[in-house]
């Protein structure tokens, strides 16, 4: 993998498919579309995108309503094959099925303060351990949707899904995983999930 490192945001790579999760329901959110709601005056999948973009080649949004509106970010935008709002590994194998490089790091559209450092850090955990998928941790938390993994499990992915799979920790389950630990930047792993959740970060320093 060849890859650079920048002042800023370190780890950037020409071989990371990026992948932004916009495909909910956000029942939380009251049924409005998360990554559309706007946090400080742009809509919260621009923090996403803006962090995310400087770490990978290339990056894909998986959404399901509002398709038009994602266009507009100026990103692909692929629907889940799978209907009825399946969950991230639906988004995560559609994301798969349109990437075009060896890895894809997966991440909400409701965090928009994500680490300027995720994918240097889940790649250099998964290659040390040879792990099939990293996924990030702070605490006793994983977060199992900010992961990076092999493009090549796509076909184990699909096997999964057509079986009727549709829980993270299930499949994640027959792979081997590292978690890698963020506790030094947990708070960048705030996501928003509810209309109070957006109003507090709206007001915070």
């Amino acid at each position: 993998m060849k890859s650079y490192s920048d002042p800023n945001f370190p780890g950037v790579s020409e071989d990371i498919t990026g992948i932004v999760l916009a495909g909910g329901l956000s029942r939380r959110m009251g049924g409005v579309d998360k990554g559309l709601q706007l946090l400080r005056g742009r809509p919260m999948i621009a923090g996403v995108l803006e962090r995310l973009a400087p770490q990978v080649s290339e990056i894909i949004i998986n959404a399901n309503q509002n398709l038009e509106q994602y266009r507009a970010f100026g990103r692909p935008v692929v629907s889940d094959e799978i209907g009825g709002f399946a969950g991230p590994l639906a988004g995560l194998h559609a994301g798969f099925k349109a990437a075009r490089h060896a890895y894809v790091v997966t991440v909400p559209c409701d965090s928009p303060f994500l680490p300027v450092d995720l994918v240097a850090r889940l790649f250099a955990a998964m290659e040390e351990r040879g792990a099939d998928l990293a996924v990030a941790k702070t605490g006793d938390q994983p977060h199992p949707v900010f992961s990076l993994c092999r493009r090549s499990l796509l076909p184990h992915l699909t096997e999964f899904l057509q079986g009727g799979g549709r829980k993270v920790d299930r499949w994640y389950a027959s792979l081997k995983v590292v978690e890698v630990r963020f506790d030094d930047e947990a708070e960048a792993f705030s996501n928003i999930n509810t209309p109070d959740e957006l109003k507090s970060f709206e007001t915070s320093p």
